[in-house]
């Protein structure tokens, strides 16, 4: 339901945008809420805005993740989204190991 990601080295940035482009580009079946932790550390590594005035995201790919800079930040943003997820009904947990191309049946449903 969602990925709290710390500050880290190459191996966090590898997975974070392993997840990041997985949610862009629709492959997940649920949605994954993404809560970078310690906005001053991911501001400082990573410059989000270049990526959207370079042409390389669109701005609403801003709103593929939240900052959080205490865990009871942290929790409010889980706690907002577990609340829309129980109302909407969409509080499966995301398929993250089957990727699917959006429009296409899922893997399972191709099963004989």
């Amino acid at each position: 339901k969602a990925l709290v990601v710390f500050p880290g080295g190459f191996g966090t940035m590898d997975e974070l945008f392993e997840i990041l482009t997985l949610v862009q580009t629709q492959k997940l079946k649920k949605h994954i809420e993404i809560i970078l932790y310690g906005r001053s550390f991911w501001e400082e590594i990573l410059n989000f805005k270049a990526f959207v005035k370079h042409g390389m995201i669109a701005e609403k790919d801003l709103e593929l993740f939240h900052f959080a800079d205490t865990p009871a930040e942290a929790l409010g943003i889980l706690q907002g989204r577990l609340s829309h997820d129980t109302a909407t009904g969409g509080a499966e947990a995301p398929a993250i190991s089957q990727t699917f191309t959006p429009g296409e049946n899922t893997p399972a449903d191709r099963l004989p």
